[in-house]
């Protein structure tokens, strides 16, 4: 057992030194900043790349993925513990979202839910992202400029922020304006490009200490105790209080973290796996919520950030949890010398950075159709008017039906008809049925039920029809039909047999003969009329035909149809 962990764990490589290093401190500004963003201790912020990330790094089935805190995830556990009342300060309330969202984790990786996400669609997550960005740059406004705009929704925020540029404040805007300059001639040099916030961050705070700038720091706002992370006991009264929000800050961590497995594969050949990942989630935060965490999930940017800077195998990720731990204690107060105006500065630049990042994802929306664009649409108004925690309902419910819409668009009947060589191929569906022939009809779908009405319709008439088979090619269907399906089966095999047609099913699965026989369905299509499903793709087609053409030519006027 020893030896399959370590060979699954691996060694360390020398460049994992390295990534583990630049990861690890790039967390002191992004964690600090989306924590602050959230109305949270900036601590808590930091103590998120700490434990999940040493617990996530080990655990994940994606090598390189590193679980830590996120803007989505930042602002979402806040909207959820302002929901229900409570301290978004409170250690207690923290640990206790912090431990429930990693149940929930668990619990979609033990029961396989990772195929759920793969019906959230593009346009809603990306309507979901960009709002979520917009709540990023509007939360830091104040420290970036020093105007804290009023309003009751992020986008009123916004107008309000632009409309009374006079009231910013000349040294905290100032500061802020050189973080992002110098952000951005650091990512001109290739090599520092991976650490360029980094960099911004230290010469921006060491040119406010040199040249003696006023300006709010970090100490002003929360003491940083050089100490690792202590114990957090969470608090079991709010438990009641966060059980439907500790679903939502479950499921925008998950999905999230969902992209990294296909945009990152494994170094070592391994293959991800998006439920192991879902398990590895769960256990960082079941750790990381007793040492003063918050709710943590799979973190794209971090992840970038430990690839670029050289990242090899997991130990990257653990190193800048450990690395991280290091830095706290023997640098923390280095770290409360921080401005906010820095971190306000390059909040901005990440805010900015994932607007940019979605715009291909828009335009391909807005390509796609316009029901797409308006659930894109929908989600972002969503994200800056109502608590995140019901804008992810909503995302939810859109992608549903955005999905069953266009799902329902799709499905279709098919003629299949024979060349000279034996082929078959696709055909429109006649309007009619032809006396004395044969007419095979193809089902093209994902969901016979909803697409019901639309396929009964397109159905060939049968009036005048004597001796006309339709064969309809069941091996495609999806689902086995309800009792409306059934009700309209039944209906078209006394509309046949009224005209002197008949019904005959093919490529019958074993449960839908079941059905097929308690429902009576199969008495009334008659001998021959349910052709079960064969090995060979049209091996029952092929039956089938035959029957009814012998059927045909006993039925109709001359006896001497040709078929199709």
């Amino acid at each position: 057992m020893f030896e399959r962990a370590r060979s699954r764990l691996g060694r360390p490589r020398p460049a994992d030194v390295g990534s583990g290093l630049v990861t690890g401190l790039f967390s002191i500004p992004e964690g600090m900043a989306y924590a602050a963003i959230a109305g949270f201790n900036p601590v808590a912020g930091l103590y998120a790349g700490v434990v999940p990330a040493i617990v996530g790094s080990l655990t994940a089935r994606t090598v390189l993925m590193v679980t830590t805190l996120t803007s989505a995830i930042a602002l979402t556990s806040q909207s959820v513990l302002k929901d229900a009342g409570l301290d978004p300060k409170d250690t207690g309330s923290i640990a206790t979202l912090t431990l429930m969202a990693g149940v929930v984790m668990l619990l979609m990786g033990a029961l396989r839910l990772g195929v759920l996400l793969s019906f959230v669609s593009n346009a809603v997550m990306t309507g979901f992202s960009v709002g979520i960005a917009l709540q990023i740059v509007t939360g830091v406004l104040k420290d970036a400029t020093g105007y804290d705009p009023h309003g009751h929704n992020r986008l009123y925020q916004l107008g309000d922020w632009l409309a009374h540029l006079a009231n910013w404040q000349l040294d905290t805007t100032l500061v802020a304006l050189v973080t992002i300059a110098v952000w951005a001639l650091a990512r001109l040099v290739r090599p520092l490009k991976p650490v360029a916030l980094l960099i911004a961050m230290a010469v921006s705070t060491a040119g406010v200490a040199v040249f003696g700038v006023d300006v709010e720091l970090v100490r002003d706002i929360a003491h940083i105790p050089a100490a690792l992370p202590g114990f957090s006991a969470p608090d079991l009264s709010a438990v009641p209080k966060l059980l439907g929000g500790a679903c939502a800050v479950a499921l925008v961590a998950l999905a999230q973290a969902a992209g990294i497995g296909p945009s990152i594969p494994n170094p070592d050949g391994s293959r991800s796996s998006v439920n192991g990942d879902f398990a590895a989630q769960g256990l960082a935060n079941l750790a990381g919520g007793f040492f003063q965490s918050l709710p943590a999930g799979g973190s794209l940017s971090r992840t970038g950030v430990a690839v670029s800077a050289g990242a090899r195998t997991r130990w990257a990720g653990v190193l800048s949890g450990v690395l991280l731990a290091a830095v706290v204690l023997v640098c923390a107060p280095l770290a409360e010398r921080i401005p906010m105006p820095v971190i306000g500065g390059l909040i901005l630049v990440v805010g900015g950075e994932l607007i940019l990042g979605r715009r291909d994802d828009a335009r391909l929306v807005l390509r796609t159709s316009r029901l797409s664009f308006a659930a894109m649409a929908v989600t972002f108004l969503a994200t800056t008017q109502i608590p995140l925690q019901r804008a992810i309902v909503l995302g939810a419910v859109l992608s549903l039906l955005l999905y069953c819409a266009q799902a329902a668009r799709r499905a279709r009947l098919l003629a299949l008809v024979r060349d000279p060589e034996g082929r078959w191929h696709p055909a429109p569906v006649p309007e009619r049925l032809t006396p004395g022939e044969v007419t095979v009809l193809y089902y093209d779908g994902v969901s016979l039920f909803a697409e019901l009405p639309r396929i009964e319709a397109s159905l060939p008439q049968a009036d005048g029809a004597t001796g006309a088979v339709l064969v309809l090619v069941m091996r495609g269907l999806p689902d086995v039909p309800s009792s409306m399906v059934v009700k309209v089966l039944r209906r078209r095999i006394r509309e046949l047999d009224r005209n002197g047609a008949r019904l005959v099913l093919v490529g019958v699965q074993p449960e839908l003969g079941r059905l097929l026989e308690t429902t009576g369905i199969a008495g009334d299509l008659g001998p021959d009329g349910v052709i079960p499903a064969g090995g060979a793709l049209f091996e029952p087609l092929e039956e089938a035909l035959a029957q009814s053409r012998t059927w045909a030519r006993g039925h109709s006027g001359d006896g001497s149809p040709d078929g199709s």
